[in-house]
């Protein structure tokens, strides 16, 4: 009788794929079928469409005598969620002629929304990266839940209008109420969240080397552990960090809010896109897939949705001695693979962690104070799993040790809040995107410095390398730790404003070497 195809977005893992919801409608016994290899979720969508359409005042496909199928192209892709109920719904209404149309308002939109039994369309995940869909594919037009418009209006180039009902998108596109358009979100017009962190660095008592280092490893990116008796302060420290970290650029605001919007992360702040930097933080039982990620259908991990802030993992050496290994990957390369029978999936994982650990199981281990209670054998399989390769993925070793009664009841009105540390940190990150800028973006911040990279920016005289070449070959360094070194070496410069890194600098460097074995 009739046919028609609309266009739709699906995502998988953290990619949105182009989908066509094509409806055809013949002669036969009643008969209404979905195919395209879809999941649970899509075959229920029968049911919510069909009650949807009732309700709203039009033919219920169950109950008409023709055959209904409709098809989700490419029929190889898996297909999964509820996305596809609104393009359902119109595809059948415009292929059984029961609105009236114009082709062009058809042809270049895209439509995604969950339908509810009434009609009302739920919010979804993933509508920045159905956003970017369209945008890359020429769509003009994109009709999605009300609940994500502010979301997808941060792509250019697109119309976006949010939508809460079926009988909306039905008004808006034969004409009898057109729907508003969100204007464009501009970055110029970001505003800074309003909540921040209870914990502010001048809160800390003491610890002077320990916010040093801290400063350090956020201006720079490094990968930091804390180590010393417990309650000294190394949380508070991993939780004040977050206000230490520069708001995202543009670039960064997308692709971070793309994996937490997918995921349907707590991250998402009430705008409906990330600013500031995430921060997560996994408990140390968390299973080696939710931090890593993966599963059957592989899905991101901690370490993902930490892409672009900071990993804290408190009671480091207390994960799992396979999770721990895990990190290899993306503290070394920035990213996770995931390899399934059908394929593989590379997840973004470019992230500072932050690590805290006690010395010993018990914890007092080198106290004056109070004795260890360990034996040989309890501290040697504590040590044990932290293996050499990731002692050299670490930057920067700092201890926080105990302090005194006396100076933790002192009130000091010259300690430097985290609004001067976040200053001092911007102003080295503004030095090194000058530094950085003809890398065509390959390179961000100190961390992300290849060898190579530190033959050409990390420059050293004569004497200084020599001096550096001495402690390296006592201290047995391997290369990996030895270009470490000189990573943090140019960040310490890049905070004094300095053009070449010093000895000064080499000698701060190597006191951030590990000594939690020692």
């Amino acid at each position: 009788m009739s046919f028609t195809a609309i266009k739709s977005g699906l995502i998988l893992g953290l990619k949105a794929y182009l989908v066509k919801v094509e409806c055809d409608i013949g002669r036969g016994m009643n008969a209404f079928s979905l195919i395209g290899l879809g999941d649970k979720a899509i075959d229920e969508s029968k049911d919510r469409v069909c009650s949807s359409l009732r309700n709203a005042g039009y033919t219920n496909p169950q109950q008409t005598n023709h055959r209904t199928t409709i098809s989700l192209a490419p029929g190889d892709l898996r297909k999964e969620g509820t996305n596809f109920d609104l393009p359902i719904a119109l595809a059948y209404l415009i292929a059984n002629k029961e609105i009236e149309y114009r082709e062009c308002d058809i042809e270049e939109s895209m439509f995604v929304g969950e339908l509810s039994l009434k009609g009302n369309i739920g919010k979804l995940k993933g509508a920045l990266a159905i956003a970017e869909l369209a945008e890359k594919n020429g769509i003009k037009n994109l009709f999605l839940p009300k609940e994500n418009g502010e979301e997808a209006a941060l792509i250019k180039n697109l119309n976006v209008y949010p939508v809460s009902s079926l009988t909306e998108v039905i008004d808006h596109i034969t004409g009898k109420r057109k729907i508003e358009k969100l204007k464009e979100t501009d970055p110029k017009d970001f505003q800074k969240e309003e909540e921040k962190s209870i914990i502010d660095m001048k809160d800390i008592k003491g610890q002077t080397a320990a916010k040093r280092a801290l400063l350090i490893a956020a201006a720079g990116g490094h990968n930091i552990v804390m180590y010393g008796p417990p309650g000294t302060g190394k949380t508070m420290l991993a939780r004040a960090s977050r206000d230490l970290l520069p708001d995202l650029d543009y670039k960064n605001i997308l692709e971070v809010t793309r994996i937490h919007s997918i995921v349907g992360s707590n991250e998402i702040g009430k705008n409906n896109y990330i600013i500031k930097a995430p921060f997560r933080s996994p408990h140390h039982t968390s299973s080696y897939v939710s931090l890593v990620g993966g599963g059957s259908v592989p899905k991101p991990g901690e370490v993902t949705l930490a892409h672009g802030g900071v990993l804290f993992l408190d009671e480091f050496p207390e994960f799992e001695l396979k999770t721990i290994e895990a990190l290899r990957e993306p503290l070394e390369e920035g990213h996770v693979s995931i390899s399934r029978a059908k394929g593989t999936e590379k997840f973004p994982a470019k992230f500072m962690l932050i690590g805290a650990m006690n010395p010993c199981p018990c914890g007092n281990r080198g106290n004056k104070d109070k004795k260890c209670i360990c034996t040989v054998n309890d501290i040697s399989r504590y040590e044990r799993k932290l293996s050499g390769p990731i002692l050299d993925r670490i930057d920067i070793w700092v201890n926080v040790s105990n302090i005194s009664y006396e100076e933790l009841g002192l009130k000091d009105d010259k300690a430097e809040g985290s609004e001067i540390f976040k200053n001092k940190i911007l102003k080295a990150r503004e030095k090194m995107q000058e530094r950085f800028k003809d890398t065509n973006g390959k390179i961000e911040m100190n961390r992300d410095m290849s060898s190579k990279d530190i033959e050409h920016f990390a420059n050293l005289d004569d004497a200084t390398r020599k001096e550096l070449n001495i402690y390296a070959t006592k201290l047995h360094l391997s290369p990996r730790a030895y270009h470490r070194l000189l990573r943090v070496a140019r960040t310490i410069a890049d905070l004094e404003y300095k053009e070449n890194i010093e000895l000064p600098h080499i000698l701060e460097a190597l006191q951030y070497r590990p000594k939690v074995n020692g």
